[in-house]
């Protein structure tokens, strides 16, 4: 197997299991209904984009939709940004995500660093629900209302959440690694009602007390009215340490029918953040029926789900994988919460959960696959992995060496998908497809109503060569707008502004001619860890704010391959040094106020940051530069205020780059 190179087969799927798939069930659905037939995946997912309307309405009747009324039509309107989906049709997600139920089977497990096993049936999920969805209502919060959560990947999360969606209400969520002011960046121009936080968290084999963010964001956060504490860290007296709080047990108090607010499909089921390089945090509002038709599509077609499965993402509340993991509970699954570090007590860890909970799909960042690789984990043999039959990797991309070490250390027999897509539509644009076979270093397919292209800068497609990923026809899941962004102009800036009515995602893809693609990083100047996206801006903010900084430059050169590496340069006052006293604070400001994932992994000083002529950081093309692009292609010296600052970035790119991939 190690003599296997990129591009090869490294695992087929059975005959057998082929015809036990998602897919081939729904295939052989659009035969005796529809009498459609198809060759192949491909010529599938041709139908599926050249038809959207017959597609996404396939999608609607084979999944059963549960809807008060349906809609007038599919597609009312095919442009974008503005494309109208499902007019007339009402519904609610939670309905839905609450509306299998089984007896055998617990609808979450749940187990953290401190939490060795806690179970919540289906029965107990929904009176829970109900009793908050009942406790909100009391409070006055209403449809339309905001909904915030300060809140760990915990039960307590998916409850407030499936309440506030339940009564029409919009939800919006930060993981508390976050630092006060990145939360306060997001929940402020949203004005929330309500604020669910907990007074800390467990991570790595340490509690860090969080009362004093919640408190700060209590004062800042002006429109909200009423703070529900979880106790998470601290079982006593925590209302003396925060004052106007309500305690989660007191909204459990009273049971409650189980009700739902029949919403448009377009109606804000919440709000995720996306940040581009320049101001604050974008937020994203998706609607109850987009995000609920292409969940169902994601977990049933190309996440081979059942309501037999028992599903885990290793995800925060701040990672859109969390919001992914609730298509679950659409399917009537067992999801699988985890809360802390995936290296404590050690990298055991998650594959010890694995066993413990008879896991059968397990989804991850690339980088933990990379690290448990590099630490020369193998779980093969050492736990009982005999139910698990996929690996699902994401946040990244996923090298060869990766996927090799997937099939010689977890198990032969598994279905590795990689897959890549975006906060932006909380789903993916390529990804695993179950019926074809595993090929070294590549994704296997384009996602089913997804008109994914690769484009050159002139817009023309690319086949085997490496351009923009663009989507050139609507889904469903995108976004309905921006909050507060009343004529658009942010939403159509962060995606269209380069290829008219075409969304341009920011990553670098190559599609060959048999549909497989690669993804090779972002091609514009955003920060992605693990899957989660961060602005330049909200690191330069703290980083800046430190006395000793006069200006900084921040970096990220994840790419394919190379893993991911956050590259901070900092100009300092004259005479100040770049000591180890100043590293460490730059990086606890970073840990504090930002969040542990964006602490650079290098920290370099510089006498000036690349700048155009009108005095913006060259991120992009310094970018370019370190990935190793050539020189000449992607910097004009002469669109520059101070061309002197280049050539320390040029001799760091001769060193971080011995070869060129593009």
């Amino acid at each position: 197997m190690k003599s296997l190179k990129e591009g090869e087969i490294i695992w087929k799927p059975t005959q057998q299991r082929i015809k036990q798939t998602g897919l081939t069930q729904y295939t052989d659905w659009l035969k005796d209904k529809k009498g459609l037939e198809f060759d192949d995946y491909q010529e599938l997912w041709k139908w599926s984009v050249n038809e959207l309307e017959e597609f996404w309405a396939s999608i609607w009747d084979y999944c059963d939709v549960i809807a008060t009324r349906k809609y007038d039509s599919v597609l009312a309107n095919k442009t974008m940004p503005g494309a109208k989906w499902f007019e007339g049709a009402r519904l609610n997600y939670a309905e839905n995500a609450l509306a299998k139920e089984h007896a055998d089977k617990p609808a979450i497990f749940f187990r953290s660093e401190t939490i060795i096993k806690q179970e919540i049936s289906w029965k107990e999920l929904k009176e829970k629900v109900a009793s908050v969805a009942h406790s909100l209502r009391k409070l006055g919060v209403k449809s339309g209302d905001r909904v915030v959560a300060y809140m760990p990947n915990i039960p307590e999360t998916v409850i407030a959440f499936l309440a506030t969606a339940s009564i029409g209400a919009i939800w919006s969520s930060c993981s508390p690694d976050f630092g006060a002011r990145s939360v306060i960046d997001r929940f402020k121009q949203i004005e929330p009602v309500v604020l669910f936080a907990v007074d800390g968290y467990h991570y790595n084999g340490k509690s860090f007390d969080k009362t004093s963010v919640v408190s700060q964001l209590q004062k800042e956060l002006v429109t909200v009215k009423h703070t529900v504490l979880v106790p998470y860290i601290d079982q006593k007296n925590l209302q003396q340490k925060l004052e106007n709080t309500i305690l989660w047990k007191m909204l459990l108090k009273e049971s409650a029918e189980l009700s739902y607010e029949s919403v448009p499909f377009d109606h804000p089921l919440w709000i995720l953040y996306s940040s581009g390089t320049t101001g604050m945090p974008k937020p994203i509002v998706q609607g109850h029926g987009g995000i609920l038709l292409e969940h169902l599509k994601a977990t049933r077609l190309h996440q081979d789900m059942t309501s037999e499965d028992t599903v885990f993402w290793f995800t925060t509340t701040g990672w859109m994988m969390w919001n992914l993991l609730m298509g679950g509970l659409v399917n009537g699954a067992t999801i699988v919460l985890y809360d802390g570090s995936p290296s404590y007590p050690d990298m055991e860890t998650l594959w010890q959960l694995a066993e413990d909970t008879g896991m059968t799909s397990f989804g991850t960042s690339a980088p933990f696959l990379t690290s448990s690789m590099k630490l020369g984990m193998k779980p093969i043999g050492k736990y009982n992995l005999t139910k698990l039959n996929s690996l699902f990797s994401t946040g990244a991309p996923l090298s060869s060496d990766a996927f090799k070490w997937v099939y010689n250390s977890v198990k032969e027999d598994i279905w590795l998908s990689s897959s890549s897509g975006g906060t932006d539509v909380c789903s993916g644009f390529v990804g695993g497809v179950s019926i074809l076979p595993v090929r070294i270093g590549e994704i296997q397919g384009r996602s089913l109503g997804v008109h994914v292209e690769s484009f050159d800068e002139q817009g023309n497609s690319l086949i085997n060569d490496v351009g923009e990923l663009v989507i050139t026809k609507p889904m469903p899941s995108m976004p309905l707008y921006f909050w507060n962004d009343q004529d658009g102009t942010r939403y159509f800036d962060s995606y269209f502004d380069t290829y008219p009515g075409v969304w341009k995602h920011g990553d670098w893809i190559k599609i060959d001619d048999k549909g497989s693609c690669i993804i090779y990083g972002r091609s514009d100047s955003t920060i992605n860890r693990s899957g989660v996206r961060m602005g330049t801006s909200d690191i330069y903010r703290v980083v800046e704010a430190i006395d000793d900084v006069m200006e900084s430059l921040v970096i990220d050169r994840e790419v394919l391959g190379r893993g991911s590496s956050l590259l901070l340069f900092v100009v300092l006052k004259q005479g100040k040094a770049l000591n180890p006293e100043l590293i460490a604070k730059i990086k606890e400001q970073i840990r504090e106020h930002v969040s542990p994932r964006f602490i650079p992994d290098q920290i370099y000083l510089v006498e000036h940051i690349p700048k155009t002529l009108n005095g913006k950081k060259m991120e992009v093309p310094i970018r370019k530069l370190l990935l190793g692009f050539e020189f000449d292609k992607v910097v004009n010296a002469d669109s520059m205020s101070n061309p002197e600052s280049l050539q320390f970035f040029k001799e760091l790119a001769a060193k971080l780059n011995e070869e060129k991939i593009f």
